[in-house]
């Protein structure tokens, strides 16, 4: 029992590195809510800009910018080889750019902002969870940075936000809607310091590749964002090149090789089915490709066309007649 006090003693008094003194919360925690604050900001006026689509392809490089972010503040060592795999991203994200249909240039600069913002706060908390200065627990650090967020958040409220808002427009809202969405993020944040406090914060950005891609395909059919097939295909490379540098091509070989094997298991027991899977995985991906070319097209080049086609139609069937 002694020991284990002394141990647990130990333990407190090994995180007390550095006390919080008024110099230590403007050098270490305010740089962390001006970051959130400032990622905040650029995030929500992206929305006025852009789809809901092309933000979340935008999204795929924030890797990249931790990547920088983690070895500006020598955190974590610039490694040739991974800022090699990680350009594979930034490639599909640029094709991905110039296939989309309705590119605002300030909502683009707006999420540019956002990122790096985002990119910084990441790398200051993983800073302040690991380094043997500021070594701390996810949620005591919580505790300190969330007021400098809030203040940061209700300075720029004041200034841009309230003095064009009224009751009756958070009443439209939903007072519900607002604190069940305070809640959410509150948890967000929670399992956001412990995911960074036992891996890293670019380990964070890697595990939302699922979330991104279930945003573009919700954005799709939900809000029906138009999505061409340029787009399409550097997402995909997006998409490939964050899977490969999560997982490196040892991991992927083994994966491939067991989800080989499972599949022509699954095939053995359930022919049908496979063959349904397949079915529909080849229509989805024709609606999406095909679908996309034919909204990035301009209308008076598909009204001609299809005056062309009609034409040649009717021209051949003259022919056939006569």
């Amino acid at each position: 029992m002694t020991q284990i006090m002394a141990r647990f003693t130990h333990t407190l008094d090994s995180r007390k590195k550095v006390p919080m003194t008024g110099r230590v919360y403007l050098r270490a925690i305010v740089p962390i809510g001006a970051c959130f604050s400032l990622s905040l900001i650029c995030g929500n006026l992206t929305y006025l800009y852009l789809s809901v689509a092309f933000i979340q392809m935008l999204k795929a490089t924030t890797p990249v910018a931790v990547l920088f972010a983690t070895a500006a503040l020598g955190i974590e060592p610039l490694n040739t080889k991974t800022l090699g795999n990680v350009a594979l991203i930034v490639i599909g994200v640029v094709i991905a750019s110039f296939g989309e249909i309705k590119f605002v240039l300030t909502g683009f600069l707006f999420q540019l902002g956002g990122i790096v913002f985002e990119a910084l706060r990441l790398a200051l908390v993983q800073r302040l969870l690991s380094s043997a200065e500021f070594k701390m627990d996810p949620l005591v650090s919580l505790y300190y940075f969330a007021p400098a967020c809030a203040v940061m958040n209700a300075i720029v409220a004041l200034i841009v936000e309230i003095p064009k808002m009224s009751f009756d427009d958070i009443a439209r809202v939903g007072y519900l809607t607002l604190l069940l969405n305070a809640f959410i993020a509150f948890a967000l944040n929670v399992s956001v310091v412990f995911l960074i406090g036992r891996t890293s914060s670019l380990v964070l950005t890697l595990s939302g590749v699922l979330k991104d891609i279930l945003l573009v395909f919700a954005s799709i059919l939900i809000f029906r964002d138009p999505v061409s097939g340029l787009q399409f295909f550097g997402y995909s490379i997006a998409l490939g090149g964050l899977i490969y540098y999560k997982l490196g091509a040892g991991k992927l070989k083994d994966l491939a090789a067991q989800g080989q094997m499972a599949w022509a298991d699954y095939g053995a027991r359930r022919p049908v089915m496979r063959k349904l899977i397949i079915f529909g995985i080849v229509i989805v991906v024709l609606f999406l490709v095909l679908g996309g070319i034919g909204s990035s097209l301009p209308k008076d080049y598909v009204k001609d066309t299809g005056n062309f086609a009609k034409g040649k139609l009717g021209s051949l069937l003259g022919e056939k007649g006569s």
